[in-house]
């Protein structure tokens, strides 16, 4: 049973409120545009990397894992999954940090996301999402506190995805291998993906059946988290994983600057939100930057900044 949503609806024969907001958040188009944002590299040439899309659907296929095995709402689980990460910016991390530091109202992802399905998708009339749905979304972060023991698998099952994955990106990209991880985490936590996910997800059910909480054991949440901390100082800052950063966070915050200078030229539904809706204009401006795709944002950047070549028409 749902607290409801912000405008009463009329529930579906065939769906639980849940499946519903699922289906709305699998088939918007904030969501299609995860597929071409970073998750950890910036536009690489490979196939196989990971983006924004990608990462969402393997927090997804966790989480339901973790929700099947102690019988709790699959529906909420994967709403959840699916929508959390749909506020990012293009450029992943990188273009969150430049908005946050150019916009005095600040910036996050997850506050984004909220905002996305709430007043940008479907030309401003939003998702209509139901509450417990939007919480779990909104604290998914590290420092979050969902209110439903589904978001709380989420949480929990964006780290266990981004730390696997990731390291699965890192060893094809070359940068480190599964050898440099200290044994003292895959001791604990296994010798490959396929290992790892498995004590993670048997942990968290072994740990949380029959509680009102969604837990760990102290030894592996403490190695995951440990974890989490090496990939920060040996992949995600590192300078051949992230030497294109600075170009990325310079080229969003002057997109920031010229559409700020230029509200005029935002799409019609960002000046009516600060017209007509009574919003703040730089949150309008971030609002647009952040819809971005990685490329639709360099495109835009070079249709400001870069000349052409002159012909006559």
């Amino acid at each position: 049973m749902s607290k409801g949503r912000a405008r009463a609806e009329e529930e579906c024969d065939m769906r639980p409120c849940f499946q519903r907001d699922r289906d709305r958040i699998l088939h918007c188009k904030s969501f299609r545009r995860l597929k071409h944002k970073t998750q950890v590299f910036l536009a690489p040439e490979g196939d196989h990397y990971r983006t924004r899309l990608t990462h969402t659907l393997e927090v997804s296929q966790i989480a339901r894992s973790i929700a099947r095995a102690l019988r709790l709402n699959e529906d909420l689980c994967e709403a959840i999954a699916l929508g959390h990460d749909i506020g990012h910016t293009p450029f992943g991390h990188a273009g969150e940090r430049a908005l946050n530091d150019v916009c005095s109202k600040g910036f996050s992802h997850y506050e984004q996301g909220v905002r996305v399905v709430e007043k940008l998708e479907k030309n401003g009339a939003g998702l209509n999402l139901c509450a417990e749905v939007l919480d779990g979304m909104l604290n998914h972060r590290t420092s979050g506190c969902p209110s439903t023991l589904e978001g709380k698998i989420v949480r929990l099952s964006d780290k266990i995805a981004y730390i696997n994955h990731d390291i699965d990106d890192g060893i094809r990209s070359e940068i480190i291998k599964e050898s440099d991880i200290p044994k003292v985490y895959t001791s604990i936590l296994g010798n490959s993906t396929k290992a790892r996910l498995n004590t993670l997800i048997k942990d968290i059910v072994i740990n949380s059946m029959d509680k009102d909480d969604i837990l760990m054991s102290d030894e592996v949440g403490q190695a995951m988290m440990s974890l989490r901390k090496y990939m920060f100082s040996s992949l995600y800052v590192n300078p051949l994983a992230k030497s294109e950063e600075t170009k990325v966070e310079g080229m969003i915050k002057e997109l920031f600057y010229f559409y700020k200078e230029h509200f005029e030229l935002l799409p019609e539904l960002y000046q009516n939100l600060a017209k007509n809706g009574g919003e703040d204009y730089e949150v309008c401006v971030c609002d647009y930057i952040a819809g971005m795709t990685d490329q639709y944002s360099v495109s835009k950047f070079e249709e400001i900044y870069v000349p052409k070549s002159w012909k006559k028409s």
